[in-house]
């Protein structure tokens, strides 16, 4: 079944967390945002657990196919990721979900 769309043409929001557990195409290595201890271009492969976690990624904008900048200060804490002109903070819990590769 096509994904609906928008009137603006873009995907509807239900269409955005479907697609949070498919697996996007990623060419590089693919590892938790948690596990990455630099700053750099990212894009989102996948986000794992429940529909809660990815509803609340997709809302903030950050499902699969999105390019993203990120600022970590080590493994494992806060990361900062700037996405569509935009700021969001996330915990090392939540980063252990998503899965990213470096671009």
């Amino acid at each position: 079944m096509p994904g609906r769309k928008r009137k603006n043409g873009g995907c509807c929001f239900t269409d955005k967390i479907r697609n949070c557990f498919a697996r996007e195409r990623c060419t590089n290595l693919i590892a938790p945002l948690s596990t990455r201890a630099r700053t750099g271009r990212i894009k989102v492969c996948k986000v794992t657990g429940d529909r809660k976690i990815c509803a609340r990624m997709a809302a903030m904008g950050l499902y699969p196919g999105v390019e993203a900048d990120v600022i970590c200060s080590e493994t494992g804490s806060q990361c900062l990721l700037k996405i569509n002109g935009g700021t969001i903070s996330v915990g090392p819990e939540v980063s252990d979900n998503i899965l990213v590769t470096s671009l």
